[in-house]
């Protein structure tokens, strides 16, 4: 059987043929009629591009750069704005963060390094108006456990006046319980959903293929990892866990082939152990185990850059760049490490949305 990419460099030549034997023909009758040479051969070149686009992947997001509305910033101009189109090809570049901490009492500071920009990405944070355009009438789920739930937070204090926060923040950390915020002026639902362990995250995912794809979620983000640590301590479990995991993703974004939900898994944080506030703490989430429990959840593969449904927002990396100095109990970290995490999402969500204009 024929390769797709053999049938489409077999296609091209076929249009070189077809499409460029005219043009020499052309040159070699009109040679004389210079005017009349160059409007054949304009109308043929231009023929070609049409037909050849299809067959030129790079000229075709060119084509789709040019064509698709850009997203601003707040405080910038327009040639400072968010790209609109983005390519796949600025996905690596979205942890390169470089930190900043001026002494140990201020708060630290990040800002996307030179090396990010490299592709012409041009990563931004994204501001309240633009964040508010960009998730309008969307449904975003965060299930997981404190780590999720800080990473909601984040997101509630981008969207919301700082007015508003106090009130919500006391409903948001009710233990161990559900959240959910109704944005009507904005047209978004955001909801968070306590699920500290794998089996709880795929019995969400199972519960939501069997909805319509028009009443699931647009924006998914999952993450565990920190209660099987500390209750099971058994990493091959938790492997075993995420394999079932990620089976219940793809199954969802099966389901949804025309409008898939966006989906990215929260990874764990850097465990500062002499920090952690208890000795079973202590005792059971050490370097070795954390390291153990990362390695399965690379093999597990569930991690878009294993060939998996999600893309990570690496926790553990932006948590170590922050430093010990942005922890007071080795586990949780300060809003900036959510906050972080949060414009890497939305950077990662301009890119995709646009991919699929």
């Amino acid at each position: 059987m024929m390769g797709p990419a053999l049938a489409a460099q077999l296609g091209a030549l076929a249009a070189c043929i077809v499409l460029f034997l005219p043009l020499g023909m052309a040159g070699w009758h009109l040679s004389r009629n210079k005017v009349l040479f160059f409007s054949g051969a304009l109308f043929i070149s231009l023929a070609v591009v049409v037909h050849l686009a299809p067959h030129l992947p790079s000229l075709s997001l060119l084509l789709l750069s040019s064509l698709s509305p850009s997203i601003g910033t707040e405080g910038t101009s327009s040639s400072d704005s968010i790209p609109a189109a983005s390519f796949s090809s600025c996905i690596p570049f979205l942890h390169d963060l470089a930190w900043h901490q001026e002494s140990p009492s201020s708060s630290a500071t990040w800002q996307w390094t030179p090396a990010a920009h490299a592709a012409g990405c041009d990563f931004q944070r994204v501001s309240r108006p633009d964040a508010s355009d960009l998730l309008n009438g969307s449904w975003i789920l965060v299930a997981g456990d404190s780590q999720a739930r800080l990473l909601t937070l984040a997101f509630l204090r981008l969207l919301l006046d700082p007015v508003a926060l106090p009130p919500v923040e006391s409903d948001l950390f009710r233990r161990h319980s559900d959240y959910h915020a109704s944005l009507a002026d904005r047209g978004i639902t955001l909801d968070f959903v306590w699920a500290p362990f794998e089996p709880n995250l795929t019995a969400l995912l199972r519960s939501l293929r069997r909805r319509s794809p028009a009443a699931r979620p647009d924006v998914i983000v999952l993450g565990s990892g920190l209660w099987h640590m500390l209750h099971f301590t058994n990493s091959s479990l938790f492997g075993e866990s995420l394999t079932w995991l990620k089976r219940a993703a793809v199954a969802l974004l099966s389901t949804a082939p025309a409008h898939p939900p966006h989906i990215f898994w929260l990874g764990l944080p850097m465990l500062v152990n002499s920090m952690l506030n208890t000795e079973e703490k202590r005792v059971r989430m050490n370097e070795t185990v954390w390291d153990e429990y990362d390695q399965e959840l690379g093999e597990s593969t569930i991690l878009r850059s294993d060939g998996g449904p999600c893309l990570l927002l690496d926790i553990g990396s932006l948590s170590q760049g922050c430093g010990r100095g942005c922890t007071t109990d080795g586990m949780h970290y300060d809003n900036v490490v959510y906050e972080a995490a949060l414009h890497i999402m939305l950077n990662a969500l301009l890119i995709e949305s646009q991919q699929r204009i």
